[in-house]
């Protein structure tokens, strides 16, 4: 199952790792892999990544960073092939991507001498811009025919587990996922209440707010690691927040 129709596919900044990602799952989908030990695995290199940048070998962890956004894409479309969808999986994955930004923002604060205050504000807009990018990707995919609707628009209880997974993991990880995104899916909501009611969301638009999905925020910390400027990532995702004015702008006036 794709995640959205082939007619409302984007040039997506932030994906560039699905087709490597599509490439490394078909190559191990005969094998007793399964998508969440893919999860762990990203999981172990951000981890690794984080280390990099605390032993200030930028390159590598730039590396890292882009191996880690492959890899994270891996896991969805490993499930997809094997057609073993998974809510635990989903909110595993979607956890481990919230506690590494956190690591990464922390580490780099550590590294660069910079305030405590400056890396929670760091973080907040980082998780912020990649709800933004989610929600109107998620509603997207509800609306196109035939896409995944394993994440949802806005979710409050834990979903019924697929035969393949437990009920008590999947309650279990919806909880930690709750912690960690409801406060950013409950300002998102609050914003633009109405968006799931609008027309689909044209091309143009999907390609200018994936701008803030996490692969293409993974990128922009590698290339800013790689030029030696870590002094300018936590001011830089604080600013880049700036972005959401005019996108949400857009959607509430021009995209009725």
């Amino acid at each position: 199952m794709p995640k959205i129709h082939k007619d409302h596919k984007f040039f997506d900044f932030s994906d560039y790792g699905r087709m490597p990602a599509i490439f490394m799952a078909t190559v191990i989908k005969n094998t007793n892999i399964t998508p969440i030990h893919v999860t762990i695995g990203f999981g172990i290199i951000g981890v690794l990544s984080a280390y990099a940048i605390y032993l200030e070998t930028f390159a590598i962890a730039a590396v890292g960073l882009i191996l880690k956004s492959i890899v994270d894409a891996m896991d969805g479309e490993l499930a997809r092939i094997k057609m073993t969808p998974s809510y635990s999986g989903r909110y595993l994955d979607s956890i481990f991507d919230s506690l590494l930004n956190l690591l990464f923002i922390f580490v780099i604060a550590i590294v660069t001498n910079q305030a405590f205050s400056i890396a929670v504000l760091s973080y907040v807009c980082i998780q912020f811009q990649g709800t933004l990018y989610n929600y109107y990707y998620v509603i997207l995919r509800h609306n196109s025919v035939g896409g995944d609707t394993t994440s949802q628009i806005f979710e409050m209880e834990p979903p019924k587990a697929f035969p393949i997974e437990s009920q008590k993991s999947v309650n279990i990880l919806f909880k930690t996922f709750k912690i960690l995104y409801l406060p950013f899916d409950s300002l998102m909501y609050a914003l633009d209440s109405k968006a799931s009611k609008s027309k689909r969301f044209p091309n143009w638009f999907m390609t200018m707010i994936s701008l803030y999905g996490l692969g293409f925020q993974l990128m922009l910390m590698a290339i800013l690691l790689v030029l030696g400027m870590i002094n300018l990532i936590l001011p830089f995702f604080i600013y880049y927040t700036a972005l959401t004015i005019p996108f949400l702008l857009l959607r509430k006036l021009a995209l009725k």
